[in-house]
């Protein structure tokens, strides 16, 4: 399917691996100019090599922490428009709330509330002003059913979710739909990271936790990152523009609501 976004500009967040770069390589492969931003600069660049290997959309890089008002001046003084926005950050670590003081808090929220926030403020308005624009927001599945032990990510990404609510029913007549993608478990280093220190703390293989995990799982397999990222390239399509202000969930059934 043609998406009709060829030569748009999209700014991609968190884009040297996992879920960023796979929507990253979906802009890409949709003939999308695609600028990709991560903090660290080795991978970012690996990362916007692989991509010029499509042969397809344009790539830059630009290796900056977007949660800092100096990261966000370093992108925008770069590249001031674009027609696309995919904001994504990894989520911060598990734990008790107890033990969380009040920097932590920040922090989860600077990266999973505010710079998103920030980065729409920088964009929105001039997508408004041109007619047309996309902006997605990578969450988590947990916004929607929440798991103990990930309250900083799902405080923080449940503030987002919020606002975006109200936001985008004021954004859409103009032709800029905002929505959210919910992703449950998907086979990332994340996710491999995770499972790992689950079997350390419970003193048991790594194959055992897997296999437990996708024993639960209706699917009994792990999202591929591809999977999420041909479906962010879909809402940020021009057949998408009827679509705004969701929160598509890509769990593979694990959610056992109705609504």
């Amino acid at each position: 399917m043609d998406l009709g976004i060829k030569n748009k500009k999209a700014l991609v967040c968190g884009a040297s691996a996992g879920l960023g770069y796979a929507c990253a390589e979906a802009l890409v492969d949709a003939g999308v100019h695609v600028v990709i931003v991560a903090r660290t600069e080795g991978p970012l660049l690996d990362a916007a090599q692989r991509l010029r290997g499509l042969n397809a959309g344009a790539v830059d890089a630009v290796a900056a922490d977007v949660t800092t008002v100096e990261g966000r001046a370093r992108i925008f003084a770069v590249h001031p428009d674009f027609d696309i926005v995919v904001t994504n950050a990894g989520g911060p670590p598990p734990g008790d709330f107890r033990h969380w003081d009040q920097a932590t808090w920040h922090r989860a929220i600077d990266a999973n509330m505010l710079a998103p926030i920030e980065l729409i403020k920088a964009t929105v308005d001039g997508m408004m002003a041109r007619g047309w624009g996309r902006i997605v927001n990578i969450t988590s599945s947990a916004v929607k059913s929440p798991v103990d032990g990930l309250g900083l990510s799902t405080g923080a990404r449940s503030g987002l979710t919020g606002f975006i609510s109200g936001l985008a029913r004021s954004t859409v007549a103009k032709g800029v739909t905002i929505n959210n993608l919910l992703p449950g478990t998907f086979d990332t280093a994340r996710l491999a990271s995770n499972l790992a220190a689950q079997a350390q703390r419970e003193g048991n293989d790594v194959d055992a936790v897997t296999a437990a995990r996708l024993a639960k799982h209706p699917a009994h397999r792990f999202g591929q990152p591809s999977e999420l990222g041909h479906t962010c390239a879909f809402l940020c399509s021009a057949h998408a523009g009827y679509i705004n202000g969701q929160n598509v969930l890509l769990d593979g059934g694990s959610f056992t609501g109705v609504f």
